[in-house]
């Protein structure tokens, strides 16, 4: 490696003697370094593939594990606000650890991170199985579902740090991680679409609203065995693609290489490099405003299957309504990737809003009509809430890399740590928002809820996701964001990446 320039003396009008100029061979390596950078469509798809299983497993448990627990297993609402609350601290938890364990754990044949995937994916899917199976017991059915929860969002953290992490050792580009970025996004809420269906469709028929008609008592209805076996059938279909699509992601992606010999020596300890990253400004800004923004996608998303069932006449429109969201997400997706290279990630917020008035509107007016507009929209700002901070972090973690000389290897610190503190804002917003309908009088099973419960499930499905999207936005839009860096400074940056990438 050619020594670095010698600083100029003070007042000197010469040059630096080796301060590199623009010119024909600076010009021919730029365009050599882009063309290194470049990733092929098919790792992009493999790549995008490999998300696909927990997003299908976060989509089915985000609309129905809810209703499952309240309807099916018949637990009561303060016992499934623990178990939400439980299992979303579990996973939040799992973050921070993940990140440590995965920072100290050594290079293999297949990289540092993908054994990771490799090795947290049949223990994922028994994980889930479990989540969805009915015990013969009744009375620890709070505690085995708070178990299995737990456990599959733990490994579920174990399974997706690693993996969004994997963004940053694809390429030194930054145009092309933002593709893979998008990519990935598409495929997986394709991926999500596919499983929802299925999932939906196969529970569908236990959720039907005759089920109430020959019922004369006004207590809870007798849940069928049939009703239990569709959701085991639907959890086996969902644990299936783990294996599959972790297969083509270990044929398509290959993780860059570290060198054999580190130019930089230990960098950072986990704890010092996390209390450096959390001091970054820019990083603080984007966790605190998609803490509320998260957050309300998931209040809007667990909410949605429960207000047709019980607080509007919508029941035979819960399924056309969940595809409705997924379709405009997935349709969208590649649109909104569009406006953020041509118009900026700041402008592209602005998507976000888009589900305010008609949230407001769902609650107000609960119309099948309206119901399937405000489904659409919603999917459309669901899809750029979940595509830009992942488009942003990558830059943020650039800047924090430009500005510190702490060598890398922070990239994981960065993503475990963003995922710990948007499961934790999820993990209280789904936690009281359920405890509320416990205050409100729901009573699991029943054919027809209170008032209260009504009025209850309007306001979370309208005025809660709204305060919490406004508040997210405007902490957003406050101050700026940071650029993508130049080709320059990513190649400084990638230089950085292969000399010193491990943590002490």
């Amino acid at each position: 490696m050619a020594a670095p320039p010698a600083p100029a003396a003070e007042g000197s009008p010469q040059p630096e003697p080796h301060a590199p100029e623009p010119g024909p061979g600076s010009a021919k390596r730029g365009r050599e370094d882009s063309r290194a950078g470049r990733l092929s469509f098919c790792t992009k798809v493999c790549y995008g593939i490999g998300g696909v299983p927990n997003q299908i497993a976060s989509s089915a448990t985000a609309f129905y594990l809810q209703l499952f627990l309240l309807d099916i297993a018949q637990i009561p609402a303060a016992q499934v606000s623990l178990v939400l609350f439980g299992g979303k601290v579990s996973g939040a938890a799992a973050d921070p650890v993940a990140g440590f364990f995965i920072n100290r754990s050594q290079r293999t044949g297949s990289g540092r991170l993908m054994p990771w995937v490799l090795g947290c994916t049949p223990f994922i899917a028994l994980a889930y199985f479990f989540l969805w199976f009915l015990p013969p017991f009744t009375s620890l059915r709070g505690l085995w579902y708070m178990t299995f929860y737990c456990l599959f969002q733990a490994l579920a953290t174990f399974f997706q740090v690693p993996y969004t992490a994997l963004t940053m050792l694809l390429t030194p580009c930054p145009r092309e991680r933002d593709s893979a970025t998008a990519y990935r996004m598409t495929v997986e809420m394709a991926g999500t679409l596919m499983g929802a269906t299925v999932h939906g469709l196969i529970v569908s028929s236990a959720h039907r609203p005759h089920r109430c008609e020959a019922t004369a008592t006004p207590g809870p209805v007798t849940v069928s065995p049939n009703a239990a076996r569709l959701y085991c059938i639907a959890a086996a279909v969902v644990a299936v693609t783990y294996p599959v699509c972790i297969s083509l992601l270990c044929l398509g992606v290959k993780e860059r290489p570290d060198p054999s010999n580190p130019a930089s020596g230990p960098g950072l300890s986990f704890l010092a490099g996390l209390g450096l990253t959390t001091r970054h400004p820019p990083y603080l800004k984007l966790v605190i405003s998609f803490l509320f923004i998260s957050a309300a996608v998931q209040v809007e998303q667990s909410y949605l299957v429960l207000f047709c069932t019980h607080a509007s006449q919508l029941h035979d429109h819960v399924q056309g309504l969940v595809l409705t969201v997924l379709v405009s997400a997935v349709l969208s997706t590649p649109l909104w990737e569009w406006v953020l290279q041509h118009f900026g990630k700041k402008t592209s917020a602005f998507g976000i809003f888009a589900m305010v008035p008609f949230a407001i509107l769902l609650a107000a007016v609960p119309t099948a009509p309206v119901a399937y507009v405000v489904a659409f929209v919603s999917g459309v700002s669901i899809a750029v809430s979940l595509l830009l901070p992942w488009s942003m972090l990558p830059d943020v973690v650039d800047d924090f890399q430009l500005q510190h000389r702490h060598g890398p290897g922070l990239e994981t610190i960065f993503y475990s740590s963003y995922v710990f503190f948007t499961k934790l804002s999820g993990a209280c917003a789904l936690g009281i928002s359920t405890l509320s309908l416990e205050f409100s009088g729901y009573k699991a099973g029943v054919c027809k809820q209170a008032e209260e419960v009504v009025v209850t499930l309007k306001v979370l499905i309208g005025a809660v996701p709204t305060c919490m999207i406004l508040a997210g936005l405007c902490i957003l839009m406050v101050g700026s964001t940071p650029k993508t860096p130049s080709q320059d400074a990513s190649s400084r940056l990638s230089l950085r990446r292969r000399t010193s990438y491990s943590l002490a």
